[in-house]
């Protein structure tokens, strides 16, 4: 492949810091790194320098934080979107946008191909390469891990300490680390074995529920249309609000998962996240959805979350059908409109109480007290006619109990 400028997705980690440079004696070709600034903190401090040292010829650091939050994280949020039961996509959604604006530089600086440094086992290759060919059917796409020769992270450490390329990690701790303002995620290294447990100097974001205080926090989040707009009455910016969220979780023990999951490419894989904001704003969004959403409703978009989740986790985010799904989600929660009370402890978190000025509860319907919204000899009917088929069905071929 002829390419004259990459840009490459670029985080400063092993596997970019050394594509850098592979890249550059590979193809001859000049390198732009970008990183993108999803809440990786203090990570990307040292990223400018580091990749004009590897030599890259430019370096690009978005603030892409807010935009992370309200035009990804949330549209998935207001889908209660979750992988297999219980990962909450915290990777995933943040392929596509970075994709996104890979492609977006790549116009405006005339480049002619982009990479990134997902291996080819996983599924991170093709999440970036799907949104690449969907902003960009022309665009060329370079993969190192596809086609180099370095074919392990023990490989690539002795590549980077050849070419004195430093890099953060080390073979005590050879985690693979993902983090942004939704999750941190950790596999590699000694996770690989399913059997071994997570050693507790690894998180990041928050402390065991062991350690948690033994004190409850409790806490209010506010919502406009499925969106969470405030935390105990004070307005916040989309991205503001979640770390707000991700402190309280992680000062509480929330949101940590241990899971073997099932990849794209057809392995399984073993991941340990840590995902706190998340996790409340999943708890809190389905206490304020349990009053305001309709029965039939709920139960249809509840059905289309295993298709909505595994749309993301696989990479198809920007597909026709994922846009499709996305439009029905939110018109299901235009009345989504209300205010969850939280009780954050040791790990959990569970519902005090749900309010809202659209509510579809009614006391004096559902009360066990006198009232006058429902009339009791009413469910007479309704249990015969529900009953008439399975009372047709025993009396014609008998009782499959008794």
């Amino acid at each position: 492949m002829e390419v004259n400028k990459i840009v490459l997705a670029y985080s400063g980690g092993l596997d970019t810091s050394v594509i850098i440079k592979w890249l550059k004696e590979q193809y001859d070709a000049e390198v732009i790194a970008f990183a993108a600034d999803v809440g990786q903190g203090q990570e990307l401090d040292p990223v400018r320098e580091k990749a004009l040292a590897t030599g890259a010829s430019e370096v690009y650091i978005e603030d892409l934080k807010e935009e992370f939050v309200s035009d990804f994280v949330f549209p998935m949020l207001r889908g209660n979107a979750f992988y297999e039961g219980s990962y909450l996509l915290g990777t995933s959604i943040a392929r596509p946008l970075i994709a996104k604006e890979q492609i977006r530089l790549a116009k405006q600086c005339g480049a002619d191909g982009v990479s990134h440094g997902a291996t080819g086992k996983g599924n991170d290759q093709v999440r970036f390469e799907l949104a690449y060919i969907d902003l960009n059917p022309d665009i060329k796409i370079i993969a190192p891990w596809r086609v180099w020769d370095l074919t392990s992270r023990s490989a690539l450490m002795e590549y980077a300490s050849d070419h004195g390329i430093p890099v953060p990690v080390s073979k005590d701790k050879p985690y693979s680390m993902d983090r942004n303002l939704f999750h941190m995620s950790y596999e590699g290294g000694n996770l690989e074995d399913p059997w071994v447990e997570p050693d507790e100097g690894m998180f990041m974001l928050s402390v065991s529920p062991e350690s948690a205080p033994d004190k409850v926090t409790t806490i209010e989040i506010d919502y406009e249309e499925g969106n969470p707009v405030s935390i105990n009455g004070e307005q916040m910016s989309p991205a503001t609000l979640l770390a707000k969220l991700n402190e309280y979780g992680g000062k509480n023990g929330i949101g940590r998962i241990d899971i073997v999951e099932n990849r794209f490419v057809g392995m399984k894989s073993r991941g340990v996240y840590e995902t706190p904001g998340g996790t409340i704003l999943h708890v809190a969004h389905r206490s304020v959805e349990s009053i305001t959403m309709d029965r039939e409703v709920m139960f249809l978009r509840d059905s289309l979350i295993p298709s909505y989740a595994k749309m993301i986790y696989n990479g198809f985010w920007y597909s026709p059908e994922r846009i499709l799904l996305q439009k029905t989600i939110d018109e299901s929660q235009k009345i989504v409109t209300g205010t969850a009370r939280l009780k954050l402890y040791k790990g959990s978190c569970s519902v005090l109480g749900r309010k809202s000025s659209k509510s579809l509860y009614d006391q004096n319907v559902v009360t066990f007290e006198e009232g006058d919204g429902y009339r009791q000899d009413d469910a007479d009917g309704f249990i015969r006619l529900n009953a008439l088929r399975l009372k047709m069905y025993s009396k014609t071929y008998g009782s499959k109990v008794i």
